[in-house]
């Protein structure tokens, strides 16, 4: 199996997000270092060959070899083969992030998003909740398109229209399942309670409801 192209040094900061779990933290899900089934240990050699050794959201996931392997391969195709330009794809990840207020999530995404050339003053205006002043055509599309069918759970006419031109059918299929994607890895997050870098003050925090 072949390694997918990776940005330069993410394997070192995904296993940096890893071993620095904060003091005290308990997390709901422990890695599993002992005990494995052959599915879990087939699993995980897999997703070391292609992202390195479990972290976050697949720490949990391993509990579910099967389902751990399949995530891995649509996400393999959604983070190094979608039609959408990667600092776009870190766009439409970040605000996913802070749909959910996942720390985790957005702090192995946020450098990634800035050395695909997104900038930092867009991803404060993301992390505070607040509509990034100076965005490109594209930039504004996607944020309305993900924005509204976050918050409607649709999008209007208009807003389609605007990412049908802009992306085409094949776009809006891969952004939406992007969301989708990055949303069940959030919820996974939550739910297991994964914690951010020791030391790093959490990014995001709960929008109010």
């Amino acid at each position: 199996m072949h390694r997918r192209p990776q940005p330069p040094a993410v394997f070192a900061r995904i296993l940096l997000v890893a071993a620095a779990f904060p003091a005290g933290a308990q997390p709901r899900m422990a890695p599993l270092s002992a005990d494995l089934t052959d599915e879990q240990t087939r699993a995980m050699a897999e997703l070391a060959v292609e992202r390195g050794p479990p972290a976050g959201p697949w720490i949990a996931l391993l509990r579910s070899p099967q389902l751990m392997t399949r995530t891995r391969e649509l996400g393999d195709y959604l983070d190094f083969e979608s039609v959408l330009p990667g600092y776009l794809r870190e766009f439409v990840i970040l605000l996913t992030a802070r749909e959910w207020a996942q720390s985790y999530e957005w702090n192995v995404h946020y450098p990634l998003a800035i050395e695909q050339g997104f900038s930092q003053e867009m991803a404060r205006a993301v992390a505070e909740g607040r509509r990034p002043e100076g965005m490109v055509a594209e930039e504004e599309v996607l944020y309305d398109f993900c924005t509204e069918l976050q918050r409607n759970h649709t999008v209007s006419d208009v807003t389609y229209d605007r990412a049908l031109s802009r992306f085409g059918e094949q776009g809006i299929v891969e952004t939406v399942s992007v969301m989708g994607y990055y949303t069940m890895l959030a919820m996974i997050s939550n739910t297991a309670l994964v914690p951010p870098p020791a030391g790093v003050t959490p990014a995001l925090t709960p929008f109010p409801h």
